[in-house]
């Protein structure tokens, strides 16, 4: 009898440590997979931000072509039109001076 009670002692011991090795590799699978959630999202926010980026230079592109096209169908002066403009209107004033 000694012995049965001994052996559902040690039963009952081996069994409550094998339960707690579970729940702590449960626990470091969860921790890891947390990790790698969390870095899967930082990946993906860098991706969209990065493709953001991209996407804006090429819409600001386009942006200016058609702005360009605009101003050249309307017959609009250009900063470099004004500019040679001044130029000329100041070599005339030194001239007469």
């Amino acid at each position: 009898m000694k012995d049965k009670l001994e052996q559902l002692f040690y039963f009952g011991l081996g069994s409550a440590l094998m339960a707690k090795e579970k729940i702590e590799q449960a626990g470091e699978s969860a921790r890891s997979c947390s990790a790698e959630s969390d870095r899967k999202a930082r990946e993906f926010f860098d991706q969209a931000v990065a493709k953001g980026g991209e996407e804006r230079e090429q819409v600001k592109g386009r942006i200016k072509e058609v702005l360009k096209e605009a101003i050249d169908e309307l017959g609009l002066a250009t900063r470099a039109d004004v500019e040679a403009l001044r130029a000329e209107l100041a070599t005339l004033r030194q001239g007469q001076s």
